[in-house]
């Protein structure tokens, strides 16, 4: 059968999942069967070698072996996609971002060609460097069986970016860890001279702790000098780090609006309805911290965190002369299901 003829079928499919989606109240369980969906029209586009590489286990080690460097990894490659097939990895990747998230991450991708132009004039290393720097090379994996019933997962993952999620019967439970960095974090020549992927993430870090009196910014540096990368790196799991900072009941009303668009610009990342249920679980779970380190001007190392009882949110900016940049949000229990999924195990025995 021909190619197009395969994909008919996964594609009238797919346009069938999105008209069901009518407007109304958006919840996680709205975004966990719309994940299924998807993916399962994704798995049925490739061809069976395909699916073996982008398929595994829910139990898999592999799913919890995230990070952010350009190294090799498991999982289906977008390079070795067709058209077809690679506009519904995009599909799928658009069921767990905002469209400003989504924006952010298809740019992270791009940057990949960027970093090619600028270590590639050498002719004799322009294919090595073509091998690390390749803005197809980001993997989608998915772990265990796409349903409405059951667990599963999947991953979108490659340099600078790994977007992890993970169901349980239906119900969209973690997006964490859920990683985006840029390098260069602006880019300084060439047709896009002046782009900055996560411009926001850093100016409002930075706009906060200028407005810090001296006693606050004492409570909030954790380190004189920006660690060279974030604390937790890629760990598997994680937990609060210490010293915590300052924490918001020492802030006026004015800083702890700007503490709260800060924590926002991570959250609205992701889907409304992912956002909203994790804004409401920090609500809830008590003092949130805001630590600082390295220089406070634009062009200094710095480094900062936000943390509270549930979650962590890392953001680094020391490498390439303070411009190639790291940011994460963590969650202690939660990181790829691991809480809610217990809870599930320990109800059903």
């Amino acid at each position: 059968m021909h190619l197009s003829q395969r994909l008919t079928a996964p594609l009238l499919g797919l346009c069938l999942v999105l008209a069901s989606f009518t407007p109304r109240t958006a919840a996680a369980h709205d975004a966990g069967t719309q994940m299924a969906a998807i993916a399962k029209v994704f798995l049925a586009a490739l061809t069976p070698e395909q699916k073996a590489k982008a398929g595994f286990e829910f139990a898999a080690e592999e799913r919890e072996n995230w990070h952010f460097i350009p190294r090799e990894r498991k999982g289906l490659p977008m390079k070795e996609m067709t058209p077809q097939q690679r506009l519904l990895a995009h599909a799928l990747l658009n069921t767990g971002l905002s469209f400003r998230g989504s924006a952010k991450a298809v740019t992270i991708m791009s940057l990949e060609e960027v970093l090619y132009q600028m270590e590639g004039a050498d002719e004799a290393k322009r294919a090595a460097v073509r091998e690390k720097r390749d803005p197809e090379k980001y993997f989608v994996s998915i772990f265990g069986e796409p349903a409405d019933k059951g667990s599963w997962g999947w991953r979108v993952e490659g340099h600078h970016l790994s977007l992890n999620f993970t169901i349980k019967d239906g119900q969209l439970l973690r997006a964490t860890p859920s990683f985006m960095g840029t390098n260069p974090g602006e880019i300084r020549q060439g047709p896009l001279t002046g782009l900055r992927v996560l411009a926001v993430e850093e100016e409002l870090g930075r706009e906060l702790v200028k407005t810090l009196t001296p006693e606050q910014f004492k409570a909030a540096l954790v380190a004189e000098i920006a660690p060279k990368e974030m604390i937790t790196a890629a760990e598997h799991k994680v937990s609060a780090l210490s010293p915590a900072g300052l924490a918001d009941s020492e802030l006026n009303e004015k800083q702890k609006a700007m503490l709260t668009r800060l924590i926002d610009e991570y959250l609205t990342r992701l889907r409304p309805e992912i956002a909203d249920e994790a804004r409401a679980e920090i609500q809830k779970s008590g003092p949130v911290y805001f630590g600082w380190a390295g220089g406070k001007e634009r062009g200094e190392p710095h480094y900062y965190r936000v943390q509270g009882k549930t979650f962590l949110l890392e953001y680094d900016n020391t490498q390439n002369d303070a411009n190639h940049v790291h940011s994460v949000w963590r969650s202690f229990d939660g990181d790829f299901g691991r809480d809610l999924l217990g809870e599930h195990l320990k109800k059903a025995h």
